[in-house]
């Protein structure tokens, strides 16, 4: 089988990991990079191959491509993805997909219609240990799940991170892997309230995103739950966990690649053998080869799913009432 021809949108700091693993696969070939700043594109270029080039739509007429990574800012996602899809590409896009929900429908809509695969960055999806306890979990009632992500905040004083129309928030742009992995655990989330808050970090520059979240959750089960957030630790301190109470009186508690369960001895909850993939992008690499959709623990439409939770609360803190989560 020929190399799989990938182009790449977004050379940043978050692109050089992806692109160190693409480039070290046999069968993969990267045959363009693309970035705001020629420069920048060009050093990826260099490094991991193809041609440089600062405008995905030239990118998307000139190179000969079989799948397009886009790693962008929220703010950043004007219609790259969507085109890619136009033109019969697979597409793998850094979470959150979008900042408003129209541009994801009609993304999602678009790679329905031409039939490509799309991979979302939920790299946290692919430990065994989030399959261990979903498998556990099956269909046992779950009576509530909760999460947190507290941190600082991300980049210096002009980074794009604190400007809530630009990132969302902590909500939007990093506790959105929390989010995911609860609805991974305990289903979809079908109405949020959320109360908001920026009191500690009134001495950072250029600083608009509240700086303590918290998000009150429904369930379509019936399970209930919240989600909270701060990006006030920026000495340190921070940290993130998800709790389950599930059928049997269970407590379970998730770190991201341990499970603990109270009381002690309640259940067993074996995390055997490895991980499927390396990482994610072998998942999606394998996916296209394959043309099998289903090594893919998080697709577009999956990923839409959990934007549609955050871009809701944010609504709410803003209307200052619950809002229904659109169900995709």
């Amino acid at each position: 089988m020929a190399d799989i021809r990938v182009g790449y949108v977004g050379t940043g700091g978050n692109a050089q990991g992806h692109l160190k693993r693409l480039s070290d696969m046999d069968g993969v070939r990267v045959a363009a990079c693309c970035d705001i700043s020629l420069e920048r594109a060009q050093a990826s270029a260099d490094k991991f191959g193809g041609q440089a080039f600062s405008d995905w739509r030239k990118m998307l007429d000139t190179a000969e491509l079989d799948a397009v990574y886009h790693s962008l800012p929220p703010f950043a996602h004007e219609g790259a993805e969507l085109a890619a899809v136009e033109a019969g590409l697979h597409i793998f896009v850094e979470k959150p997909v979008v900042t408003e929900m129209e541009l994801g429908l009609k993304t999602k809509e678009a790679i329905d219609r031409k039939g490509v695969l799309s991979c979302v960055g939920y790299q946290l999806r692919y430990h065994p240990a989030v399959d261990a306890l979903r498998d556990w979990i099956g269909d046992k009632a779950v009576g509530m799940a909760v999460s947190e992500r507290w941190g600082g905040i991300a980049g210096g004083t002009d980074h794009w991170w604190r400007v809530m129309s630009k990132s969302g928030g902590m909500l939007h742009e990093q506790a959105t892997h929390q989010l995911d992995l609860l609805r991974c655990f305990a289903g979809e989330v079908v109405e949020v309230h959320k109360k908001e808050g920026l009191r500690i970090n009134t001495d950072q520059q250029n600083n608009t995103i509240p700086d303590c979240e918290v998000v009150l959750l429904e369930y379509a089960s019936g399970a209930v739950g919240y989600i909270t957030t701060t990006s006030a630790l920026v000495n340190g301190g921070g940290g993130s966990r998800i709790e389950l109470v599930v059928e049997g009186h269970i407590r379970i508690q998730f770190s991201g690649s341990d499970i603990t369960v109270r009381p002690d001895g309640a259940a067993t909850i074996p995390v055997t053998g490895e991980a499927s993939f390396e990482s994610i992008d072998h998942a999606f690499m394998e996916a296209i080869r394959q043309n099998d959709g289903s090594l893919v623990k998080s697709d577009y439409a999956d990923g839409l799913r959990t934007c549609a939770i955050t871009i809701a609360a944010n609504r709410s803190a803003v209307e200052k009432k619950p809002i229904r989560v659109p169900q995709i």
